[in-house]
């Protein structure tokens, strides 16, 4: 999975939302509600670099990969950074980024989960 299909990928849950943010952060955010379950850095030398929230038995698993490390600032909080997607089993990293997105919808209010699921449920 490249850059441009991770992106696509993001924003294709039900109310994810993208929004770029510029200088000193300088991070392409997906949100969904007002909860981060993802985002890339945007500036060089760390230019699309991509960080999701983990469990902590994943965070021990994924840092002890190669091209996986604790996330600026937030590796206490159990996101990652994965430094090339490119490079990143296309299967796994989607599993992450599943995951994070159901923590970041979980930790929402039970009227804003409620919400989202009911597109889904007409469908």
């Amino acid at each position: 999975m490249n850059t441009q299909q991770l992106k696509r990928h993001c924003r294709q849950y039900p109310g994810a939302v993208e929004s770029l943010h510029g200088e000193p952060s300088n991070i392409l955010v997906y949100k969904v509600g007002d909860k981060t379950f993802a985002y890339f850095k945007t500036s060089e030398p760390e230019r699309w670099r991509f960080s999701v929230r983990v469990t902590p038995d994943r965070f021990l698993e994924l840092t002890d990969m190669p091209g996986v490390k604790p996330a600026r600032y937030m590796g206490r909080f159990h996101w990652v950074t994965i430094v090339d997607v490119g490079k990143f089993p296309a299967d796994y990293l989607a599993e992450l980024v599943d995951g994070s997105y159901r923590r970041a919808v979980e930790s929402l209010s039970k009227a804003r989960q409620k919400a989202l699921a009911q597109p889904s449920a007409t469908a």
